[in-house]
């Protein structure tokens, strides 16, 4: 589970649609529970998750330099982990403005790929970061 994480978080930083993608199941669902405007609240499949990620990150000017302060939680679940992180970058490169964004993640992780995600981020915040 750890190294999925990680890899997560590696696709993240590297804005790279297809090795997120490549960590899922083909008939993942990713779920965003908090409203995000213009984004859909539910990816189903690996292909979704894939076209969606791809063009969100590429109209995107937000710069994740990295994913910290990451706490995992084991639950009762095997398969179920928690996932605390802060993901930390600018908006528009270099000398753009400077954020810290909080985040949990609820993955359920069956042989190596991930099965579901329910991806906790605020939407709001992103939407005016990537606005600024």
């Amino acid at each position: 589970m750890d190294t999925t994480v990680a890899r997560y978080h590696e696709a993240m930083c590297r804005k790279s649609a297809d090795a997120l993608a490549d960590l899922y199941a083909e008939d993942a669902v990713h779920e965003f529970p908090f409203s995000t405007p213009g984004f859909p609240p539910r990816l189903e499949g690996r292909e979704a998750i894939r076209e969606t990620y791809r063009a969100m990150w590429g109209a995107s000017p937000v710069v994740l330099d990295r994913v910290g302060d990451v706490v995992t939680h084991r639950t009762t679940d095997p398969e179920v982990v928690i996932v605390e992180q802060v993901a930390t970058g600018t908006v528009g490169g270099p000398g753009g403005p400077r954020f810290d964004m909080p985040g949990l993640l609820v993955l359920r992780i069956r042989d190596g790929v991930i099965t579901h995600c329910r991806d906790y981020l605020d939407g709001l915040a992103l939407t005016e970061l990537a606005s600024s």
